[in-house]
């Protein structure tokens, strides 16, 4: 089949005017670059965690990548306007132009009691059929099996096979919810016990030689190297203050110097430089962006994410973080202007993210707070059997609650009923919803901001995977009673703190605008299919094509 030519829909904003960014200039495009109607490569980034407060709280201190996204067009009160905000999730909207209701990714993990996995979760980017009774953390069987709809790179390969679809990343998730069904490539970083490398689940995969090295690499920092404290950059000293939090760990002082191990390599800007470094390699190796037909790159930056859960958002960590993600996509930017390549990006991230509750309090925040350890399921169904005089707990999960199998209709809408109130009775929560509510409101559309917390949480809901109990808790509290070595702030909340992303596109030749009015991440997928000229059709999405992006080829949709 002969490819389709996308000369059809000539971007009117990225064609005038030059972008400045306070990094070396990009060269100038060839006189065929300067004339084409569409980018022969569309860069799609997710920064996991990477919330509209950190982007705005840094934007005058960046001088690399992120600099240059700030000078195209740039939304910083973009949204993943569900309520569950979490990765998965949110990188299932980003390139299918559709809310988790419809996407049917309604956490990382959920559960389906009557099935074979019982009690056992339900892993978002697995296919469980392959082990139905458990879910294995270092054996489950990668697989986009639950994503319900297709992306950006699926359907540009539907009209034109010549086109590639290609996703990399540092979390399986992400390569899967951005990759869809039918990627050409799949690369993520994945842990299996104590080691972690770069895998793919694609049949017929086979590591080339870029992907060896990287994976040598992290074998060898891992394995057998200390690495070495990384420098406090000039704008971080004054974050450079030790913070206890609750345990007795300390955050605030951490410049990435550790002992070799898995967890450490992975919270710190190491993954973001290798999974930068995959990327370019396949662009390399798949020639992309070098033909007529137009490709797609999806790229998840994780460390951001690990960083933000071991040490909070406003430490010394993140700071070091926020200037090495900075200049990581400065490198995977400038390895594309030298390739000559026609390309256009957008970057966004999943999902936002909460500080420390300790750290918030000293700020003056005296609503933060964690949750207390009694605000959990297997607490309150241990309660709930005792009082309707059941042989076993009939709860689980947490924040979606899902009721075991009961003996009859009556028991369970007791246990329902009793599960609603219990979570009601706390102070730290601030809504409760059963799947019976959820299931009768509309799926919401139009300005993020004004979505209530139910239209939220129905955002999220998917009436064949969400549980019997939606629970959302009040803004500052942290859902973590106990945090250990590894986690100590986290998301998924309603809250904009979690909810409110940068939505940030350039091309080269773009008018630069700060633009200040809400919008989706659903937005994004038909933004970029009226760049690519890509025909939508009568194709049923959540989001609108940004007109401040693609101009008059909106309207060609």
């Amino acid at each position: 089949m002969k490819p389709i030519a996308f000369g059809s829909a000539l971007v009117a904003a990225f064609v005038s005017g030059c972008t400045a960014i306070p990094v070396a200039a990009p060269p100038q495009p060839s006189a065929e670059t300067q004339h084409s109607p569409s980018p022969k490569l569309i860069v799609a980034i997710a920064v996991d965690q990477f919330s509209a407060d950190l982007f705005d709280e840094y934007r005058e201190s960046f001088s690399g990548g992120l600099a240059r996204l700030a000078n195209g067009v740039a939304f910083h009160n973009g949204y993943q306007s569900h309520s569950i905000t979490e990765t998965c999730l949110g990188h299932s909207t980003i390139l299918s132009g559709m809310h988790p209701a419809h996407t049917g990714i309604v956490g990382n993990i959920w559960f389906q009691p009557s099935s074979a996995r019982g009690r056992q979760p339900i892993y978002c980017a697995e296919d469980e059929s392959k082990l139905p009774t458990t879910y294995d953390p270092a054996n489950y069987v990668v697989s986009p099996v639950h994503l319900k709809v297709p992306v950006l790179g699926e359907l540009l390969k539907a009209v034109s096979p010549a086109s590639q679809s290609v996703a990399v990343a540092g979390k399986d998730r992400a390569a899967v919810m951005m990759g869809g069904h039918t990627p050409d490539v799949r690369w993520y970083y994945r842990t299996r016990g104590t080691s972690g490398k770069f895998e793919s689940d694609l049949a017929g995969a086979v590591a080339t030689p870029a992907v060896e090295a990287i994976n040598r690499r992290i074998a060898r920092e891992i394995g057998s190297e200390q690495a070495p404290a990384m420098q406090i950059p000039a704008d971080c000293e004054r974050r450079n203050v030790p913070i206890a939090v609750d345990g007795g760990r300390v955050v605030g002082t951490g410049r990435f110097a550790h002992a070799p191990s898995e967890k450490e390599y992975h919270a710190s800007p190491a993954l973001d430089r290798d999974t930068v470094d995959l990327a370019t390699a396949l662009v390399d190796e798949r020639q992309l962006g070098r033909d007529s037909a137009p490709d797609v790159l999806a790229v998840s930056l994780s460390a951001t994410d690990y960083v933000g859960h071991r040490y909070g958002t406003e430490g010394l960590e993140m700071c070091i973080q926020m200037h090495e993600l900075d200049q990581q996509l400065a490198r995977l930017f400038g390895a594309l202007d030298s390739r000559g390549i026609d390309y256009a990006v957008v970057l966004t991230a999943d999902h936002g993210g909460t500080d420390i509750p300790e750290r918030l309090r000293l700020a003056g925040n005296i609503e933060a707070e964690r949750e207390p350890e009694t605000l959990d399921s297997k607490t309150i169904g241990d309660r709930i059997a005792e009082q309707l005089h059941l042989s076993k707990n009939p709860l689980v999960g947490d924040g979606d609650v899902y009721v075991m199998p009961v003996l009859d209709a009556a028991t369970r809408a007791r246990v329902i009923d009793a599960t609603v109130a219990a979570y009601r009775a706390f102070p730290e929560v601030a809504a409760v919803y059963t799947k019976a509510q959820l299931g009768a409101v509309a799926v919401p559309s139009g300005d993020p901001t004004r979505f209530t917390l139910e239209q939220r949480a129905r955002a999220s809901f998917d009436a064949e995977r969400s549980g019997d109990v939606i629970v959302q808790l009040k803004r500052w509290v942290t859902p973590i009673a106990h945090p250990d070595d590894y986690y100590a702030a986290t998301h998924g909340s309603p809250w904009d703190n979690d909810r409110r992303v940068p939505v940030l596109f350039w091309r080269r030749g773009i008018e630069p605008q700060s633009r200040e009015e809400p919008v989706d991440t659903v937005d994004i997928m038909p933004t970029l299919a009226a760049m690519l000229g890509l025909p939508l059709g009568d194709r049923q999405i959540d989001g609108r094509c940004l007109q401040a992006v693609a101009g008059s080829a909106c309207s060609a949709r």
